[in-house]
């Protein structure tokens, strides 16, 4: 007896997304760091390793859909830390302990990332990609009121 596909949906992407963060999330975990954590790394490394505070204020709470003041708490904690530093006024930077957890958390994320999608063929994987790109712009502009 073979299972039937549900229908794509908001309920099938959500499960996805809460079933493979939750498998972040226990990585995250054993490293030392969080989700929010994360998604900061990955936002500074991006641009070099430098980064406007605000724009990485920006861009947390405009990825993670969070209110201003639980980026600039997600900013500061990492600060204290040691993930980050204040280069100036308006400058955060890695640390060199930030690239190494950095690093430590990318290589997490791929072997997750390899488990999960192990025999899925490229084609469907581009064909997901598309379609959950356009999903997201369209929520992001109805969020946006347009």
């Amino acid at each position: 007896m073979s299972i039937p596909t549900p229908p794509v949906g908001g309920q099938v992407v959500g499960l996805a997304h809460y079933a493979s963060r939750a498998a972040l999330e226990a990585a995250l975990a054993r490293i030392g760091s969080n989700f929010n954590q994360s998604v900061a790394l990955r936002a500074v490394s991006d641009q070099g390793g430098t980064v406007e505070r605000d724009r990485l204020v920006g861009r947390l709470t405009g990825a993670l859909k969070v209110e201003e003041s639980v980026a600039e708490e997600t900013v500061a904690e990492m600060t204290a830390l040691k993930l980050l530093t204040e280069t100036d006024a308006t400058l955060v930077s890695l640390t060199e302990h930030g690239r190494e957890v950095f690093e430590e958390i990318r290589t997490a994320g791929n072997e997750i990332a390899a488990r999960l999608y192990a025999g899925i063929p490229a084609e469907d994987l581009a064909t997901v990609g598309r379609v959950l790109t356009l999903v997201t712009e369209r929520a992001n502009a109805e969020l946006a009121g347009g």
